[in-house]
């Protein structure tokens, strides 16, 4: 497949420029011991397509189901709360797994993780496409965002070590970031299309021929690395980490039913409060922490963060909520839906040329706050003409969303990388890496909420003058019209009643996802007026270091 070239005994300089990658190891921690070959440019691109793929296949995954979610309300007969956790099971256990993910890699071999994440994401589609209720599918679903942590930390470890070098290394991460663009996407339009003419297992089920592809590839081409003198993984801070965005999650979903003031939310919000202190004393003084506190002294390492915040929860959280408004308010079919949010998708990959035209124009926190500014506007742009029929005046508002989201794509990142010295740079990454999952993760958990209970509204004053449609209604039609299962939600109603529903639930739904977007919009543009404000001012001084792990 490819020429090996001789191989070259060398140590890397402790000079050497530290990784620069979205997920670079530390550089007191980077120096490979291994016996590290000089690949063949025809090797390294091979390297560097396997990698590429691995992580597109992340991507891919992590968006292509939310176009699906309908179909899977439809086939297991649940309701919103049950679908929600087919992303937020994931999403969790994604986010709170990287960290810790990334000191394995380092610890016990890239190679290797990237073998086993294969295995276990494998494994998890397998039992995704096979469930036979909601809960195996929620279940499976958690134990694949373990192995996608895994491949992702890992194959970015990989790239890192392959291209150590300037101009070669910044070639690697552009061809990586054009593959994490294409796979957002074709997401949308590869699952309304495998959704409608295969059925949604075959989104999971196809993964096992592609994860059987890129194992043979990882076996063939990329050679093991490690660092010996990587720090002791912090177990109890991932854990506990994990169990706080959890509960937490859980109380947010849980409120379409238990209601805000029961004694489950009020005791699932305790129980995530309580863990998220612990984490936080822990971190504080443990020598080998997950997350340095200290790097939170920096109000623009601060303001960087929340705009990274501010980019997943209020614009790449769309994924998930644009697919099942376009279903449930216009009656789209999946593939229909897919294509409906190709505005989105398109603009996001334009926003990085946007932003890179601007960078010579403007400041690095200009840019971080009009990408907020915009993201923050689109969203208010859509929810004031969700109510409208008018499918182009919803697309213009996806195209300035996606102009800001793919703006703060990148620039969020460099500007995290900006704030901290080159030895803190993967502890920087990896807090950057895993606040856009936990981002997204708790913004499904709030603006579900906001949907459900808006909806609820709408519909209930709909409802105030036909009577005899309410009291037929049963306790879970809400929960199943949210999932995008109108069918089975009224199939036991009389004609008159479909009728009645047929244009007042559309209505309720998109009144709900109105006030979704707008939540999400005035987020945004609060977050984008913190951003300019701390960026400012220096929370600690310049000489004080950092500490050191």
């Amino acid at each position: 497949m490819f020429r090996r070239s001789t191989a070259i005994a060398h140590e890397r300089s402790s000079q050497q420029r530290p990784p620069v990658g979205p997920f670079p190891a530390d550089n007191e921690h980077s120096r490979d011991t291994d016996f590290n070959p000089v690949l063949s440019r025809r090797a390294a691109r091979f390297v560097l397509g396997t990698a590429s793929a691995t992580c597109g296949l992340i991507v891919l995954d992590t968006n292509v189901v939310a176009v699906s979610l309908p179909s899977i309300a439809r086939s297991f007969h649940v309701g919103f709360a049950d679908v929600e956790w087919v992303v937020s099971a994931y999403m969790v256990a994604f986010a709170s797994c990287l960290l810790a993910a990334g000191g394995i890699a380092d610890r016990f071999g890239r190679k290797k993780l990237m073998m086993i994440g294969l295995g276990v994401f494998c494994l998890a589609s397998l039992g995704c496409g096979l469930a036979p209720t909601a809960l195996f599918l929620n279940l499976a679903r958690a134990v694949k965002g373990v192995g996608a942590s895994m491949l992702l930390t890992a194959a970015l470890a990989v790239i890192a070590n392959t291209f150590q070098e300037g101009p070669s290394r910044a070639r690697a991460w552009a061809v990586w970031g054009m593959c994490m663009g294409l796979a957002t996407t074709v997401a949308p339009l590869v699952g309304g299309v495998i959704t409608q003419w295969l059925g949604w297992r075959w989104i999971f089920l196809l993964n096992l021929p592609v994860c059987s592809v890129l194992a043979w590839c990882v076996h063939r081409s990329i050679r093991e690395s490690r660092n010996s003198q990587a720090g002791a993984i912090d177990v109890m801070g991932s854990l506990l980490f994990g169990a706080s965005l959890a509960l937490g999650i859980w109380a947010l979903i849980g409120t379409q039913t238990d209601g805000w003031q029961s004694l489950p939310t009020t005791a699932r919000f305790a129980g995530c409060t309580a863990l998220l202190i612990v984490f936080l004393k822990l971190e504080k003084n443990r020598t080998h922490a997950m997350i340095d506190l200290q790097l939170f002294r920096q109000a623009r390492f601060v303001a960087a963060v929340l705009s990274m915040f501010g980019y997943a929860a209020c614009a790449q959280v769309m994924m998930t909520f644009l697919p099942l408004y376009l279903q449930n308010a216009f009656g789209w079919s999946a593939v229909s839906a897919g294509l409906g949010m190709l505005p989105f998708a398109t603009a996001m990959i334009a926003g990085p040329y946007i932003g890179a035209w601007l960078a010579g124009r403007f400041s690095s926190v200009a840019l971080l706050t009009l990408g907020l500014g915009l993201i923050g506007t689109g969203n208010i742009l859509t929810a004031s003409v969700s109510m409208d029929q008018r499918y182009w005046l919803v697309a213009l508002g996806m195209i300035v969303t996606g102009c800001g989201a793919g703006i703060l794509n990148g620039d969020t990142q460099k500007a995290i990388m900006a704030c901290v010295p080159p030895n803190r740079t993967g502890m920087a990454s990896g807090i950057s890496t895993t606040t856009r999952f936990t981002a997204i993760v708790t913004s499904v958990g709030v603006l579900g909420a906001v949907l459900a209970s808006r909806t609820q509204t709408a519909l209930d004053l709909a409802l105030a003058n036909a009577p005899a449609v309410r009291n037929s209604l049963d306790a879970d039609f809400m929960s199943r019209l949210l999932a995008g299962d109108a069918v089975h939600a009224t199939e036991h109603l009389a004609p008159a009643a479909k009728l009645f529903l047929a244009t007042a639930a559309p209505a309720s739904f998109a009144s709900g996802f109105a006030s979704a977007l707008c939540v999400a919009g005035v987020l945004a543009l609060v977050i984008a007026v913190i951003v300019w404000g701390l960026a400012g001012r220096r929370m600690r001084s310049a000489t004080q270091p950092l500490r050191q792990q």
